[in-house]
């Protein structure tokens, strides 16, 4: 079942005239049609992104604009132990999340937050995190965890108040080792 919410956005046009429209939130999204902007978006399919959706669709959430898909999310379950079932955290990692929560627990992991580049600049991402954290919030959880290196990522999340801690090395986007940011706010 998918969830819509419509957040109601205003971009400045030419002689001071506002144009308004709605930008969608939906949580759940056709697996093929997901699949197929994936690739467009970052050039490869997403084998990892995948798993998570198929353990559950509602781990994905992609934001629309004129029905077009031009951004996504997605979360999971994790814990300091293990990012998931039979996958233990190094020991670097572990650590790093167990200074920011206070010791060993429980949290969601924002695994994934891609905004299409023509869609970056125009508060969307303030948007998406209001939202995502309210959805979290309302379904019961109590942490999010979210790894970043990407500058407009790690000022948002800082301008919302996030902990953070710095210099964990993960292979990035684009495949190039990136010193990360991890993020925790209690929701």
């Amino acid at each position: 079942m998918k969830i819509k919410r419509s957040v109601l956005v205003s971009l400045n046009i030419y002689n001071n005239i506002r144009e308004y429209f709605f930008m969608d939130f939906e949580i759940g999204c056709d697996l093929e049609e997901f699949k197929k902007y994936h690739i467009q978006a970052l050039g490869y399919e997403g084998e990892g992104e995948i798993y998570w959706i198929m353990q559950d669709p509602s781990h994905l959430i992609v934001w629309r604009e004129k029905n077009q898909i031009i951004g996504h999310a997605i979360w999971h379950p994790s814990s300091s132990e293990e990012h998931r079932p039979g996958m233990p955290r190094d020991k670097k990692d572990k650590e790093m999340i167990e200074e920011l929560l206070g010791g060993s627990g429980k949290f969601i992991e924002l695994h994934e937050l891609w905004l299409t580049e023509e869609h970056r600049g125009k508060g969307y991402g303030h948007q998406f995190f209001e939202f995502f954290e309210e959805h979290i919030r309302n379904k019961g959880h109590k942490s999010i965890i979210f790894y970043a290196y990407n500058d407009a990522a790690v000022s948002l999340c800082q301008k919302r108040g996030y902990q953070w801690i710095f210099g964990l090395e993960e292979n990035g986007v684009e495949g190039n080792i990136e010193e990360m940011y991890i993020f925790h706010i209690p929701v």
